[in-house]
């Protein structure tokens, strides 16, 4: 069987508790698309993916799926993934305070863009998972998971909760990050890292799901 292993770790309420859950995977590059890999093997049926770019040649260190390149993501993940839902859709922030995040029962912010980040925060805070900065690292071993108001040694952490100060917002949720020291400056990626970060994101859903009621 298929899912044989997993139901033998999990044990069948837990597995029958992936079996349902719904997930909403925004973006899918080098973080996402490790998540969304994972999730899939582990039986978690009802996965929606939202993404706007086509693959680049440049996407071939990190992404799965990214040997299509001048294919959109959404298109041919879907083809690799069968039974998932895809949304191609740029995500701003016109999208973000209009799309319906209720239907999802957890919500993994793989997005570029921090204002988007920020309001995604916003709206669904208590069923977020956000990644944060992956690139110019190769250190897995340094990857931490915690609150975003716990986080240290990642730029991108510091200007979310500074942002989200500004909007008086302290509600809690959980981020995935790295305190590495950034390698280079640009755009430098390594998929031991941004692989380990989906895989841990992964991991982490896995965790809040069985724990769900």
């Amino acid at each position: 069987m298929r899912f044989e292993r997993c139901r033998l770790l999990f044990g069948e309420k837990n597995f029958a508790k992936l079996q349902t859950a719904k997930i909403l995977i925004l973006g899918v590059g080098g973080v996402g698309s490790y998540v969304l890999d994972c999730l899939y093997r582990s039986g978690v049926r009802f996965i929606t993916i939202v993404d706007y770019d086509i693959y680049d040649i440049t996407n071939q260190n990190r992404q799965i799926g990214s040997d299509a390149v001048g294919t959109l993501k959404t298109k041919h993940l879907k083809e690799l993934y069968p039974g998932i839902e895809t949304i191609q859709q740029k995500m701003d922030m016109a999208w973000v305070e209009s799309f319906d995040f209720d239907p999802y029962d957890l919500v993994i912010d793989a997005a570029d863009t921090t204002k988007v980040k920020i309001e995604i925060a916003k709206k669904c805070y208590k069923k977020l998972i956000m990644s944060l900065g992956s690139a110019n690292r190769f250190e897995a071993s340094k990857i931490e998971v915690g609150s975003i108001w716990k986080t240290h040694g990642d730029a991108l952490a510091r200007k979310v909760r500074h942002e989200l100060k500004r909007a008086k917002f302290d509600r809690n949720f959980t981020v995935v990050f790295s305190p590495e020291e950034d390698k280079c400056k640009g755009k430098g990626s390594c998929v031991a890292v941004t692989g380990t970060f989906g895989l841990t994101i992964c991991s982490e859903a896995i965790k809040r799901i069985i724990r769900m009621q």
